[in-house]
């Protein structure tokens, strides 16, 4: 089995992940509501993060196969916690299109992909995902 990220407990609640590939490295820290100094993602930001992230990247993927330009975007994520049992309950994401030219069918190709992105559809199906598209 070929490893892709190597994750060290370096202490004081906090991680360091390694993308063997790349060698970029990502901190993390507990939030200060779960005893963590909030200095630095939490491991929960990042699936949030994550959301967006592979909603925009397979959006930009589907444009690319279909020869048309994605617009640069700028996305804002909400993450939303229950407490019992401590978990992500909802995740807004609203993503702010720059000036584009789509049509119609590119924008609902897009929002289709976007929905049916891997990292959404790995997380349960109890989490609320709230997605508001702006073109």
């Amino acid at each position: 089995m070929s490893h892709s990220i190597e994750n060290s407990y370096i202490g004081e609640l906090r991680t360091e992940s390694t993308h063997l590939k790349s060698s970029n490295v990502i901190i993390t820290d507990a939030p200060t509501d779960n005893n963590g100094k909030g200095n630095a993602f939490s491991p929960t930001d990042l699936v949030a993060s994550a959301l967006c992230s592979c909603m925009t990247t397979v959006m930009g993927i589907c444009a690319f196969k279909n020869n048309f330009e994605l617009p640069k975007s700028k996305a804002f994520v909400t993450k939303i916690m229950s407490s019992h049992p401590r978990r992500i309950s909802k995740i807004i994401v609203e993503i702010n299109f720059e000036q584009n030219n789509l049509t119609g069918q590119q924008t609902e190709k897009l929002i289709a992909v976007a929905k049916g992105c891997p990292v959404a559809q790995s997380l349960s199906e109890d989490l609320v995902q709230e997605i508001i598209y702006n073109f």
